[in-house]
């Protein structure tokens, strides 16, 4: 694995703790709510050979600065642009797990000369059903007054982040979860949780306006977004490519890594042809 330096960038939303390693063409991963840069391990370790790589631990996530309120998708795309000019980056691919997923829609609508391609996983372009809004406000209470998110209640994204094949045969993936949740800053995460979930904007439209080389992909086990729900996404974004994997839920990178790496590395080559 190559190896990583640690700065701190300050943007629209707070000192963000980036890790930046390897050389060539950047390449941007941003995970999911709850989880931080550590979600994406195995990719930089098989990206850093050929890629920049550009970890982010998100707005109030890992050793980020602790979050005072809600925020917009357009502030978190804002972000990317601010870690990017820091770093001295004209432009970046993209990868994103679920908020990140999403923020990487935003952030190609509406910075198209700073992205090259983008693949968005286990994403929606949708606002909240009705059933999210409930069951998420019942969970961004407990996480307030917790101030976390106790062992005892670690089932609860456990449950929403993997699926059936997952629970039968990748026992270090949950493991990984749990260990993730003990970093839960409560205080901070539930005005994340609140931004994505049930103030999550319809990006439907917005999607529409994108012109850049992307891939969608889903999960087909997984329980926060159905493939359904998933698919509407790639079908708003203009030649957008789309894949369903079969035994993978929420957390794709995370728990088949090096089927997702060679999924993520067969479209950057392809779109990078296109481009030559």
């Amino acid at each position: 694995m190559p190896s990583f330096r640690s700065l701190d960038v300050e943007t629209c939303l707070g000192r963000l703790r980036v890790k930046v390693g390897g050389s060539g063409p950047a390449l941007m991963f941003w995970p999911s709510l709850l989880m931080s840069a550590s979600m994406w391990d195995a990719q930089a370790d098989y990206f850093g050979e050929r890629f920049q790589v550009v970890l982010v631990d998100p707005p109030g996530h890992g050793d980020s600065e602790a979050l005072r309120g809600t925020f917009s998708f357009e502030q978190c795309a804002q972000c990317v642009v601010q870690i990017l000019d820091a770093l001295n980056i004209e432009r970046t691919h993209y990868v994103g797990n679920s908020w990140g997923g999403m923020i990487g829609g935003t952030f190609v609508a509406l910075y198209p000369d700073r992205v090259g391609a983008a693949v968005l996983m286990n994403c929606t372009g949708s606002a909240a059903n009705l059933r999210q809004k409930i069951e998420y406000a019942v969970f961004i209470r407990l996480v307030r007054t917790l101030g976390g998110i106790p062992p005892r209640l670690s089932f609860l994204p456990v449950r929403a982040f993997v699926g059936p094949t997952t629970e039968c045969e990748r026992p270090h993936v949950i493991e990984a979860i749990r260990k993730a949740m003990t970093r839960v800053d409560g205080r901070s995460v539930h005005w994340a949780i609140r931004s994505v979930v049930p103030n999550r904007p319809d990006q439907l439209g917005l999607l529409g306006t994108i012109r850049t080389p992307v891939l969608v992909l889903a999960g087909a086990e997984d329980r926060t977004f159905p493939v359904e729900e998933t698919r509407a996404m790639a079908t708003a974004i203009p030649g957008a490519e789309f894949r369903v994997v079969d035994g993978l839920a929420h957390l794709a990178g995370l728990e088949a890594p090096a089927m997702v790496n060679q999924i993520v590395d067969d479209f950057l080559a392809r779109t990078q042809l296109a481009s030559a």
